[in-house]
């Protein structure tokens, strides 16, 4: 599995903007309220979101760039998960580099070395570039769940709807040598 890069807001300047902003902006007044449903179904599955601790509604492009680097580290899956869980629980601003860094090392990789490649401008094109194609393909959100690269699934969606999908992706496949 591989995490790749698309921007769900990707006109959001590179520091982010107030949450409350954003909010309002995309829903209209009391806005916030369309996430009390979806807190409630996280908590029928053991995830405590925290969306009034969200201050700052993040441009996303040094989050990608810090699951670029993990993914290199081999630790892409702990850094998604990092990432989630700051964000979505914690509240924590994920367009501040210093919190990303924090982030990648909470998942296991070297905070230092974290640091000094989200200051530099490497992965950046990389990414802009894979959301950009993403793009060109028809994505228009997250999750999006790519099989073989053969089968896109759009959504979250029901396990047996992936299965369905991941079949899907293997029928024709050859057969492995033995």
């Amino acid at each position: 599995m591989r995490w790749l890069p698309f921007q769900l807001n990707p006109d959001i300047p590179a520091g982010g903007m107030p949450r409350r902003d954003y909010i309002e902006r995309k829903f209209g007044p009391g806005g916030m309220n369309k996430y009390e449903r979806i807190a409630a179904i996280g908590k029928e599955v053991g995830i405590d979101f925290a969306f009034d601790k969200i201050q700052v509604q993040p441009n996303t492009v040094d989050a990608h760039r810090l699951l670029h680097y993990a993914d290199v580290q081999s630790r892409q899956d702990e850094t998604a998960e990092a990432l989630f869980h700051a964000y979505f629980t914690e509240g924590e601003n994920l367009a501040d580099r210093n919190t990303l860094a924090d982030i990648g090392a909470r998942a296991g990789l070297d905070r230092e070395a974290v640091a000094e490649y989200l200051a530099s401008d490497a992965g950046r094109e990389l990414v802009q570039t894979a959301d950009i194609k993403a793009r060109s393909a028809g994505i228009e959100g997250v999750p999006f769940f790519i099989f073989n690269r053969k089968v896109g699934v759009s959504g979250a969606q029901e396990p047996e709807t992936l299965l369905q999908a991941i079949l899907q992706s293997i029928q024709d496949e050859p057969a492995a040598a033995p």
